[in-house]
Parts: C-alpha cells; sequence; structure tokens
C-alpha cells in the first residue's frame, strides 16, 4: 500500500514543481550578467529572449541602440541577424517540397538552366540540397570578399561564382558558401512564382505575425526602432555603415527584432505549428533537421558533446544527451545566435550590434546550461580570455611590422613604378594610385574600400583598409625585370581568408 501512495506522490502535479521553473542563473543573474558583459566587451546594445514550453520566459532589450545615445533597446528593436537568414531559406524550399512544386533532391539546373560552376559535370550534378548544406567543395567564404559589400547583383554574384575553382572536390568536405545560398533561393520565384522576399512575407512572416521584420538589409532605414551596426576596431568602439548585401539576400539579409523571433523560434518548437495552424509542415522542419555535412566531432572543453553536423540552414549538435539546433549570424556591425533545444522545448535567442564580440555565444551557452542543469561556467570570461590573447598576439605582430614600415625600407622600384591597373580573373579590376605619397589601393567593385599601402619590406606592403572589417593586412608583391607583376590581395577572416593575386597590366 505504501508504494502505491509514493507512486500517486510522485505523479501528482500539486507536490511537484511547475516543469517550466525558471533556474536561479536565469532568475536572479542574468540582468547582472548581461549588463556586466555589454561593458566588458564594448558592446551597446543587446536583446535577449528564452522560450520554454511554448511560453516566453525572458524577452528584454538591454543597453542602447547607438552608442552614446540614451535611446534603449526594446524587444521590438530590429537587429540585422545575418546567416541566420539561412534557415528561412532553408525552411521556405523544405515548405516547397512539402506543396510538392519540387523536391530538394533536384537538380539545380533543373530550374536554373544557366547555372554554373568552374566543373561543368559539378554544376549538372548537384543538387539543392548541396546548395544548402555547403558541399559543394568551397572553402568556407570562398568569394564572399568579392561578394560582401560589393556592387554586384545577384546574376552577377552567380556569374563570379561559377568561375572560382573551388578548393575542395565536390561533397567532400563541408565549406560555408553564402553564394550557394543566394543560388538556392533564386530557385524560389522560378517554382512559386514569387521572390524570394515575397514568398517569405506571404508564408511566414505574415502567418506568424511579424510585422516588424525585413527581408533586405535595403529597407532598413526606414525603420524606425533599429539597432545601429558597431564594430571594435584596435579596441576603439565606433560607429559603422549597415552592410548592403542584398546580392546575398537569400544567405543573410534578414533584419528582425526579439518580439518577431520570438514566433519564429516558437512555430519551430511546436514543429511548424503556431497556436492551432499549421504554418509550416511538419515534414518541412523535419526536412531541414537531417544530417548532411559534417563538421567535426562537436567536442565540449566541460561537458558531454560527440558531434557536429550541418542540416538546411541548421547547425545539428549532440549536447549532453540533447539535440541542439542552432545558427549564428555575421554581418557588418551584428552578430546574432538563434538556438533551439526540442526536447527540453527551449528557444534561445541573442542579439547584438557589435560584429567584434564572443559574449552573443557565452551568453547562450550559459542559458543553455543553466537548464540543463549544468554547473555554471562563466563563458564570458573564457571566451574574453581567448579573445583577449588573440587580439594580443596580433597587436603584438603588427607593431613588429609597424617596426619594419617606421624604417622605411626602399622598394626595389620607385612608387611610381607600383601604380597602374591590376586585374584579378575572377573579381575583375583593381587600381593602385600615388597620393600624397602614398600607394592606394581603390576597387572596381567595392567603390567605397580603400587600402593604403605602407612598405614593410621583404617584397610586401602593409595595408590598411579604411573600413575595419576588412582588417590590417601584409600584402606580398612580385617584381621581375624590372617591372611590377603582381600583388596579392587579403583581407580579414571575418570576410574572407582565401587570398586574391591581382596581375598588373
Amino acid at each position: 500500500m505504501k508504494k502505491i501512495i509514493l507512486l500517486l506522490l510522485s505523479f501528482s502535479p500539486l507536490l511537484l514543481p511547475a516543469q517550466d521553473s525558471i533556474p536561479s542563473f536565469v532568475r536572479d543573474s542574468l540582468d547582472t550578467y548581461v549588463s556586466r558583459g555589454l561593458t566588458e566587451w564594448q558592446i551597446p546594445g543587446a536583446a535577449v529572449c528564452i522560450i520554454k514550453n511554448g511560453k516566453v520566459i525572458v524577452m528584454k532589450g538591454y543597453g542602447v541602440k547607438e552608442m552614446n545615445t540614451g535611446d534603449k533597446v526594446d524587444e521590438h528593436t530590429v537587429f540585422m541577424i545575418g546567416s541566420n537568414t539561412k534557415a528561412f531559406t532553408g525552411t521556405a524550399l523544405a515548405m516547397l517540397q512539402a506543396d510538392k512544386k519540387l523536391s530538394l533532391d533536384d537538380k539545380v539546373q533543373r530550374w536554373l538552366p544557366d547555372f554554373k560552376l568552374y566543373d561543368p559535370w559539378v554544376a549538372r550534378e548537384a543538387t539543392i540540397r548541396d546548395l544548402l548544406c555547403h558541399r559543394l567543395g568551397f572553402e568556407t567564404f570562398q568569394g564572399d570578399f568579392m561578394y560582401f559589400d560589393s556592387d554586384l547583383t545577384k546574376a552577377e554574384v552567380r556569374q563570379k561564382l561559377a568561375q572560382v575553382k573551388p578548393a575542395h572536390s565536390f561533397r567532400s568536405q563541408w565549406g560555408y558558401t553564402n553564394a550557394a545560398f543566394l543560388t538556392a533561393g533564386e530557385i524560389i520565384p522560378k517554382v512559386s512564382g514569387k521572390s524570394w522576399e515575397a514568398f517569405l512575407k506571404e508564408r511566414i512572416f505574415e502567418p506568424l505575425q511579424m510585422n516588424s521584420t525585413i527581408a533586405l538589409t535595403s529597407g532598413i532605414n526606414s525603420v524606425a526602432n533599429k539597432a545601429a551596426a558597431h564594430t571594435v576596431f584596435q579596441g576603439v568602439l565606433q560607429k559603422i555603415p549597415y552592410g548592403q548585401i542584398d546580392n546575398l539576400a537569400p544567405a543573410g539579409s534578414i533584419c528582425a527584432s526579439t518580439e518577431d523571433l520570438s514566433k519564429w523560434v516558437m512555430m519551430l518548437l511546436q514543429n511548424g505549428k503556431a497556436g492551432d495552424k499549421q504554418v509550416v509542415a511538419e515534414e518541412a522542419i523535419a526536412e531541414t533537421r537531417l544530417p548532411h555535412s559534417i563538421l567535426g566531432n562537436g567536442g565540449h572543453p566541460y561537458n558531454r558533446a560527440h558531434f557536429a553536423l550541418y542540416g538546411l540552414g541548421w547547425m545539428l549538435e549532440e549536447y549532453s544527451g540533447r539535440e541542439i539546433i542552432s545558427h549564428t549570424g555575421g554581418v557588418n556591425g551584428f552578430v546574432t545566435s538563434i538556438t533551439l533545444l526540442p526536447e527540453e522545448q527551449l528557444g534561445i535567442i541573442v542579439l547584438t550590434n557589435t560584429d567584434s564580440n564572443g559574449f552573443y555565444e557565452a551568453l547562450r551557452d550559459e542559458i543553455r546550461d543553466a537548464w540543463l542543469g549544468l554547473p555554471y561556467r562563466n563563458y564570458s570570461h573564457i571566451f574574453g580570455e581567448y579573445y583577449r590573447h588573440r587580439d594580443l598576439q596580433a597587436t603584438n605582430k603588427l607593431q613588429t611590422i609597424r617596426k619594419r614600415t617606421a624604417a622605411q625600407p626602399p622598394t626595389p622600384l620607385p612608387l611610381q613604378a607600383f601604380t597602374g591597373v591590376y586585374r584579378h580573373p575572377v573579381y575583375g579590376q583593381m587600381n593602385i594610385t600615388l597620393e600624397n605619397g602614398a600607394l592606394v589601393m581603390h576597387f572596381s567593385h567595392h567603390k567605397k574600400l580603400l587600402g593604403r599601402l605602407e612598405h614593410a619590406g621583404n617584397n610586401e606592403f602593409l595595408c590598411t583598409y579604411n573600413i575595419p572589417m576588412y582588417g590590417i593586412q601584409l600584402l606580398p608583391y612580385t617584381v621581375a625585370k624590372g617591372k611590377v607583376n603582381s600583388l596579392t590581395v587579403k583581407v580579414d577572416g571575418f570576410v574572407e581568408g582565401t587570398p586574391y593575386q591581382f596581375v598588373k597590366l
């Protein structure tokens, strides 16, 4: 008889704590943790949302929309979400498959006959899935310098993509390819008769009442309640212009608030339902979460984690025995994260308005661990130590190079010999001019980008770009038979790690 009583008591909802009881970190420490993090990481503002068991537990803004103002962030403040756009694109195409309008296993050329890649055989064999899971063979971010913030149209981006020689063979490994998502988005109008942005608005934004969300970055200036873009360059926080990446829109152009994104996340956790309405077919949700590409073993320094994979616009991990579905987004002035733990019915959204912090991931991890009952790790401090060490190494390296430039080592030819027109076979033209005694690079597809060159000896120039996102880089050049042959251009890895050799004409 005692056993029966104990069994009844153990299942009595009156005697158990509520299933969505809030962890002490979230209940008691979140505000302090975020406020401290904004100060330590030089982040003007952030917005955070936590969803648990179909309810919004936290939805809050912190800090300000723009540095040196008192204009506070709230739950309606719109941020650029960068590559968190990719899950929308993957979901849209999975919806069209659920509608029996296409198959994700269709060859890309069925819908885009003009689709080309460096290897014509790969172009013929590539499927929609290949576009959405980054397995075309490109190195991560390969080609992005050409596309990002450039004056190229979508059609021109696709033409450039066709000329880029992939670093790896087809389907051999994962390589993050923004232009592939652009290509995938271009299939939507061929199938539905609606543009990518119109399809998202009609099928996702409006049914979920995501009323302040915009699909294209060109519309950000018309938004009243929006966060400004910022970066931290050489330790100094500064406001920067918004990125213009509509030529890669399906890869990263959506702008949204935590209030709107909470509806998106809630629907995803409910397998496509919003209230009683099935906004996205359950089979479409499942399709985006199928593993397609291997990222690594998914190890974690403290907790159990065994693999990391990629679906169709989502990172997929096993962590402490749970499935984690997540993505991050980085674009000029913003880094963001969206995380789902379906088994826990938990969703976490973190938006920040600088592009140079690791706090957006640290906070996500802290919240995730708190809900899973794992020990507090102070990820903000751990990540901060890594960033400080990395930045110190970069500073020391730059100081060493600046000593070389300060010594004013002579160039093998007069500076005037370096001026003129240079060409990269895919990017196109770059010009070097002599301005006030210094060499300056001008790029044909990046009208606002300049690179000031200082000779550093060893056949290298130290290039300081006028836009912080591109960094400060050592650029090697070649000289032969009394003539300048080439200059190799590199930019910060946030944009692209692949070098571009421009040949002097």
